[in-house]
């Protein structure tokens, strides 16, 4: 199926292409390349008040998921009943914020933008964190970090590493964030 990938903000040049190889081994690799995912770049001003409105946070974020299915369980990809229903469905990247991270940091925009999450020096995943909690993965606390966000990130991880020759690495337990 698709994976569409929308650039709404005009602050940032984005390469997509890049974005689009490494979401495309992401979901090869969590078995859901038969589901379509909707990637939004937006600036700062957009996804703070996408964080304000959802999450009652008056604050920019790196990524916000919206899951096209409920009740979703970590490990189980959703089962549609109906064609039309194979949607994972959207991730909001906050990429200005991403942006000024890397630059505050040194580290190259385009590989952080697929494959870091948070602040640039903490190696996890943005795009595939978002991709992530379309599944169900979530990080209330540092155990289900560790049990769930910070293993399926490894795991991922490691298949775009191998497919790219990267040698990236997913955020530590103390790294979690409260939703």
């Amino acid at each position: 199926m698709s994976l569409l990938i929308r650039n709404l903000q005009h602050v940032i040049p984005l390469r997509r292409a890049h974005l689009r190889k490494n979401l495309e081994i992401a979901r090869k690799c969590l078995r859901v390349e038969r589901f379509d995912v909707g990637v939004i770049c937006i600036n700062d001003t957009k996804i703070r008040h996408l964080n304000r409105l959802y999450r009652q946070q008056d604050k920019a974020t790196d990524v916000l998921s919206f899951p096209f299915h409920e009740n979703l369980c970590p490990g189980l990809s959703p089962n549609p009943p109906f064609p039309d229903e194979y949607n994972l469905g959207d991730i909001y990247l906050g990429v200005e914020l991403i942006y000024h991270q890397c630059q505050e940091k040194e580290e190259d925009f385009n590989n952080v933008l697929t494959v870091s999450y948070g602040e640039c020096k903490s190696y996890g995943v943005t795009a595939v964190h978002g991709l992530c909690h379309l599944l169900g993965y979530t990080h209330h606390s540092p155990e289900d970090w560790k049990k769930q966000m910070f293993e399926k990130e490894s795991d991922v991880l490691m298949e775009i590493n191998r497919a790219t020759g990267s040698a990236l690495s997913p955020l530590t337990s103390e790294h979690y964030d409260q939703e």
